[in-house]
């Protein structure tokens, strides 16, 4: 279970005394809770390609290096690439059942709509029920736009300045004013016409285009009905446990909360200390309880290897007027589409498997939502590919406290494809430290987030570059409050020394690939559009027609 947005601090498992979350506290309680569990990036669809396949994002070119560091439409040719090998991969070849419901935001569709090559199906998934993209502030009527927001502003003004000139040109034409041809001023208005109809087909129907729910191949809403995606998401992955209960299975549920608008349904409104956010993570609680409810009801709790995370952290700069709508990352500093903050990456992470993981314990060293792939494979009786590297490591021994130390010496902290910082954990003394080479600049130095811009950029004038870089040693230091100098550190240039022989090490290993995030590849392409009636016209609802044939019936 992958939950969307959550911030480290949101729940009472890991420090949160004000929102209720009894089902992932029990979760914990029966389980191995990871203190120190790292996502790969700070957003979404990088930290998801390196969960699915066990590798940095730059390996697979799921690392954008220009601003757009998620896949932006349903109608984009990018997204996690063919030749990639995710988990769900490796447990069908081993005989598991796989499934997905939830959020995929991996991409669709290559050349043309019905290819499907960067859909879940394509890549190991047997079943498939859940929104191909992400949610956003647009899939809710009366919220402000949230895709490309600050360029669709950028349009707006363009568009108005061009319907200016064309009025001013008209109105000096009428009243002789101005000396134009008619046909330079009718060029003018169709240009502007264009120019309009240009960027409108597409962010002007954002909540068509990308707002779709699909069970397999097939478009079951467009656009979503918000008002039951809890409830039929929920039925889904119940009704996909009690199918395959008889042999091996693999779910996958992808919680699309708690991403804005944070639709919360009527039963949670209202209910927390934190607002509507507080009201979104108490409800992602409850669905977690009722899902283990059903393994429970199943008689398969004894059997299951249970895994609750969060893909990346909370979303700092999210706020409508001056209401807070992101999560709460404790003491770390930043958040979501922060390279290498600590709030941005280090994510709750809870695993429960009865009689084989010892219950209510806690591992405090670094480990990665990417070590679920090996972990998985290994459990399953898979063999992990031999052609690529895979970054993860086999979670197992040390969620039997069978070994001190976790696997991962250095991890590599990008922001897209830029390398922000570096993390080594010196098992022989004990020191975690970190190196970051890039940091964004925040609205201010108290502010602790990029307020105004809706997301830290990685590059480019929004950042600073370090040289030498800034250091924490965050065994002593997990707030990164105070860098590290010569002058309180006596082995400042050391571990400096060390981290940067080990970003060449890993520097080497790396291959270049297609960019899947380019420009290209993340624009809006009509042809590549999942629709479920003739383009344009995409509109249907066929789980309402499901339920009024079952009524006429």
């Amino acid at each position: 279970m992958l939950a969307d947005d959550l911030g480290i601090g949101d729940l009472g498992c890991f420090g949160n005394n004000t929102i209720s979350t009894p089902n992932i506290d029990q979760l914990a309680k029966e389980g191995v809770k990871l203190t120190q569990h790292i996502a790969a990036a700070s957003l979404c669809t990088p930290s998801r390609a390196a969960f699915l396949t066990g590798r940095y994002p730059i390996r697979s070119g799921m690392a954008s290096s220009n601003a757009y560091r998620a896949l932006q439409w349903n109608a984009g040719s990018g997204g996690l690439p063919v030749n990639e090998t995710t988990f769900a991969q490796l447990l069908k070849q081993q005989g598991y059942t796989t499934g997905l419901v939830g959020k995929w935001h991996q991409g669709v569709s290559c050349d043309s709509v019905g290819d499907h090559c960067h859909h879940p199906l394509n890549h190991g998934f047997d079943y498939f029920y859940g929104m191909p993209f992400t949610l956003l502030n647009n899939c809710q009527d009366n919220k402000p736009p949230e895709l490309d927001a600050a360029f669709q502003a950028k349009l707006w003004f363009y568009t108005q300045l061009i319907a200016l000139a064309v009025f001013s040109v008209l109105t000096g034409k009428i009243t002789g004013l101005v000396s134009v041809p008619w046909k330079a001023t009718l060029c003018l208005a169709l240009f502007g016409f264009l120019f309009f109809a240009s960027w409108y087909s597409s962010y002007g129907f954002v909540k068509h285009w990308n707002c779709i729910m699909m069970r397999n191949y097939n478009i079951t809403e467009q656009p979503m009905k918000l008002e039951r995606t809890t409830s039929l998401m929920l039925q889904e992955a119940v009704s996909f446990i009690q199918r395959n209960k008889q042999g091996p299975f693999l779910l996958f549920v992808s919680f699309l909360h708690v991403h804005t608008p944070l639709f919360t349904t009527e039963r949670f409104l209202g209910k927390s200390k934190h607002g509507l956010y507080g009201d979104n993570v108490e409800e992602m609680d409850w669905l977690v309880g009722q899902i283990l409810d059903a393994i429970d009801k199943e008689g398969l709790r004894n059997n299951t290897f249970t895994y609750f995370a969060s893909d990346h952290g909370g979303h700092l700069e999210a706020q409508e007027g001056t209401i807070q709508q992101g999560g709460w990352n404790s003491i770390y500093k930043g958040g979501k589409g922060m390279g290498g903050w600590e709030g941005g990456i280090r994510v709750p992470g809870i695993l429960r498997w009865p009689g084989i993981l010892p219950a209510n314990s806690v591992v405090d060293e670094p480990t990665s939502l990417m070590d679920i792939y090996p972990t998985v494979a290994h459990l399953a009786g898979g063999a992990l590919p031999q052609d690529r590297i895979i970054d993860g490591r086999n979670l197992l021994p040390l969620l039997q406290h069978k070994v001190r130390n976790s696997d991962h010496e250095f991890m590599f902290h990008y922001c897209g494809s830029y390398l922000h910082a570096v993390r080594w954990h010196q098992k022989d003394n004990g020191a975690l430290w970190k190196a970051h080479y890039v940091t964004p600049i925040f609205s201010s130095e108290t502010s602790g987030a990029c307020y105004g811009r809706g997301i830290c950029p990685c590059f480019g004038e929004g950042v600073t570059y370090h040289d030498p870089p800034l250091l924490f040693d965050l065994s002593r230091d997990p707030s990164e409050a105070l860098p590290l100098s010569t002058n309180n550190e006596p082995l400042f240039h050391a571990v400096l020394r060390r981290i940067d022989k080990a970003v060449d090490e890993h520097r080497k290993t790396l291959t270049p690939v297609p960019q899947q995030l380019s420009i290209n590849n993340v624009m809006w392409k009509p042809w590549l559009q999942p629709c479920c009636g003739k383009f344009p016209f995409c509109w249907c609802d066929k789980e309402n027609d499901a339920l009024d044939t079952h009524t006429v019936d």
